[in-house]
C-alpha cells in the first residue's frame, strides 16, 4: 500500500510541476459527462473559436471542454455515437451539457426530438488554448 501511495504522490507532483494547464487537461480528458444535448443552427456565424459554424461539420459547443478538444458523444437511448470537435461555447439552456451541429445530431439520431440524453467522453484535449487571439 505504501508503494501505491508513493506512485500516486509522485504522479501528482509531476502533474502539478507541469503547471495548471496540464492538470486541467488531465482532469478534462478523464471526466465523462452525462446529460442532455441539443443541436443548434447558427450556420455562417462566427463561433467562440473564431471559426465559421458550418452545419455539415461534426462540431459542438461546450461550457466545460476547451476549444479544440475532441470528444466522443454517445446517444444513450440509441447507442449511436459521433466524434466532435469543440468550436464554440454553450449551451445556454439550463440542464443541457452540449450543443451539437446538425450533422452530428443527424448521426446521433436526435434531429427529430432535438434533444437527447448523451454521454460525452473527451478524447483529445489541446495542449494550449485554441481561442482566437484578440
Amino acid at each position: 500500500m505504501g508503494r501505491i501511495k508513493r506512485y500516486v504522490a509522485a504522479g501528482l507532483v509531476a502533474l502539478l510541476a507541469a503547471g495548471p494547464a496540464a492538470a486541467a487537461r488531465h482532469h478534462a480528458k478523464h471526466h465523462v459527462q452525462r446529460g442532455k444535448a441539443s443541436y443548434y443552427r447558427m450556420s455562417g456565424q462566427k463561433t467562440a473559436s473564431g471559426k465559421i459554424m458550418k452545419p455539415g461539420k461534426l462540431t459542438a459547443a461546450s461550457k466545460t471542454l476547451p476549444l479544440g478538444a475532441k470528444a466522443r458523444v454517445v446517444n444513450t437511448e440509441t447507442g449511436k455515437s459521433v466524434k466532435v470537435t469543440v468550436t464554440d461555447r454553450g449551451p445556454y439552456v439550463k440542464g443541457r451539457i452540449l450543443d451539437v451541429s446538425p450533422k452530428a445530431a443527424d448521426k446521433l439520431g436526435m434531429k427529430g426530438d432535438g434533444v437527447a440524453e448523451v454521454k460525452v467522453k473527451p478524447l483529445e484535449i489541446p495542449a494550449k488554448d485554441e481561442s482566437p487571439k484578440r
